[in-house]
């Protein structure tokens, strides 16, 4: 496939809709002399292109190749004034800054009171909203008015703003190391997936504790509980401790049922607690508690009063086919997994923009693994192919290990005998490369690399010999981390049993469902 050049504007040009660019269109027709303006001709001509084409535009000569570059960075700036005044986009963040914008006009004219007026509503509406920064941004400009106009309104109006601000910046200090600490955990589980080893463990724990800011729970706000939840949530992850996992995003998520105006306010953090939540009940293996929590988010967002926005839409069908497909793998479902596939795929399609590369290899590697589980291996292959073949991918390195190994098993089981000397020595060469050849993964390939002098009538012994030597690690705090990503377990049984690898993941999942469950408890 063909990579399309992308173009910053063409993109933003395309993600409208039918009503943002009549919005635009009026916005730039609110004086006649705009009409035939440059800009609007240009939009016109992106609008209608299928792809991005420099030469198409220059051809309708409304610009010289020298002021184009201008010219769609005019273009670009006047539709996000556009999308800015349209009601659809209004958001509390945006009201607030929006009146801390007018207040700061009426500051330059000289009008301190006016300016005052609004900031005090600004102020309470932020406060009201966790809208920390902005408020403190608030505080510090009533603070330069009144060094300017003394209010004599309140006596001790200046320790009044004082103490705010104070309080203020304490709480974003913590918020914000609390954030930091989040998104370096968040990539380095994005960069090299579970700790490995003892040296890792130590390192990731050693770091955690070492940027944990020291706290007082109690006297946190809801934005910096929601921080403090994350940061534990990748901590858990990253060190396989998959219960704190758990027990933090059952918090992330608590917090806001409680809470419901939150959930209208930060709809992309209840998505993420909610696809956290699974994520961890999905690495305890707990279905039924599983399908009650997405069928609790399906509702949720599908009710009329939460919001919808391109990005929204993009993360929802994200995470809800995601955890779809997560249910298939928990349940043995292959075959309501294959069913909506076709589905997936224009989603993947439909949101390539707001999806990153990482979560696209995901989507694939999972399908591939349903392709596996229904013995259609030429699928599972072809969606192998493209993890195998993206040269550009840089991220989780233990995922891309794991679809080299189920990529030789496919080849196997397929009969594509020809393929598998020249599949073992480059997964090898990729394994060594990465410093990620472990003991489930070295008897893998040592069993693969044996059946061609395997006689048929000695299959079943062989396969024998490689699950007793593999159901030692299953539980090992480090080797496990394998059957995560590839249930070869499960397919070894299929195999020694000659029975349906749907049907014993099927009874597995019955008896974990049998299983006496850790609670949610509180934090």
């Amino acid at each position: 496939m063909t990579n399309v050049p992308k173009d910053n504007l063409f993109v933003l040009i395309k993600s409208l809709t039918k009503s943002e660019k009549r919005q635009f269109k009026l916005y730039v027709g609110r004086m006649g002399s705009n009409e035939d303006s440059k800009f609007l001709s240009l939009f016109n001509v992106m609008d209608k292109m299928p792809h991005y084409q420099e030469k198409v535009i220059l051809e309708k000569g409304i610009v010289t190749k020298q002021q184009l570059s201008n010219l769609k960075a005019h273009l670009y700036k006047q539709i996000l004034i556009s999308l800015r005044m349209n009601p659809a986009h209004k958001n509390i963040r945006i009201s607030i800054r929006e009146q801390l914008d007018f207040a700061t006009i009426l500051y330059q004219k000289g009008l301190y009171k006016q300016s005052l007026k609004i900031l005090e509503k600004a102020k309470h509406l932020a406060l009201k909203h966790e809208e920390k920064y902005i408020a403190y941004d608030v505080v510090e400009l009533e603070k330069i008015i009144e060094s300017q106009y003394i209010t004599r309104s309140l006596s001790n109006r200046a320790d009044h703003l004082i103490a705010e601000a104070a309080f203020l910046s304490k709480q974003n200090n913590v918020t914000t190391q609390l954030s930091n600490l989040s998104l370096q955990l968040y990539q380095k589980l994005i960069k090299a997936g579970y700790a490995k080893n003892d040296a890792e463990y130590k390192e990731i724990t050693h770091f955690f504790y070492k940027n944990m800011p020291d706290i007082e729970l109690e006297k946190l706000g809801f934005r910096e509980n929601l921080w403090y939840c994350k940061a534990h949530v990748w901590y858990g992850f990253l060190t396989q401790d998959f219960l704190a996992a758990y027990r933090y995003a059952a918090k992330w998520v608590e917090m806001f049922e409680e809470n419901p105006q939150m959930i209208a306010l930060h709809p992309v953090f209840y998505l993420k607690g909610n696809n956290y939540l699974m994520e961890s009940l999905t690495l305890l293996k707990y279905p039924t508690k599983f399908k009650s929590v997405l069928n609790q988010l399906h509702f949720r967002t599908s009710s009329e009063e939460f919001p919808k926005n391109d990005n929204l839409k993009a993360l929802n069908f994200q995470f809800y086919y995601s955890n779809r497909l997560n249910l298939c793998f928990m349940e043995g479902a292959f075959d309501e997994g294959v069913a909506i596939v076709p589905q997936i795929i224009e989603g993947i399609d439909t949101f390539h923009n707001q999806i990153d590369p990482h979560h696209v290899m995901l989507f694939y590697y999972k399908i591939a693994c349903l392709y596996f589980g229904e013995s259609d291996y030429e699928k599972c292959i072809f969606y192998l192919e493209k993890i195998i073949s993206n040269k550009d991918l840089k991220m989780r390195e233990d995922l891309l290990c794991f679809t080299r190994v189920l990529s030789l098993f496919a080849h196997y089981e397929a009969g594509f005998d020809y393929h598998l000397e020249t599949q073992l020595r480059e997964t090898y060469k990729f394994l060594i490369k990465m410093n990620d050849l472990y003991a489930v993964q070295k008897a893998m390939i040592r069993f693969v690399r044996r059946l061609g002098t395997i006689y048929p009538h000695e299959l079943k012994a062989a396969f024998q010999e490689l699950y007793t030597e593999l159901k030692v690690y299953e539980n090992d705090p480090y080797e496990r981390r394998a059957f995560l990503y590839l249930d070869v377990l499960s397919w070894l049984e299929s195999k020694i049993e000659n029975r349906p690898i749907t049907e014993i993941i099927q009874q597995k999942a019955k008896q974990f469902n049998r299983k006496e469950r850790p609670s949610i408890s509180p934090v």
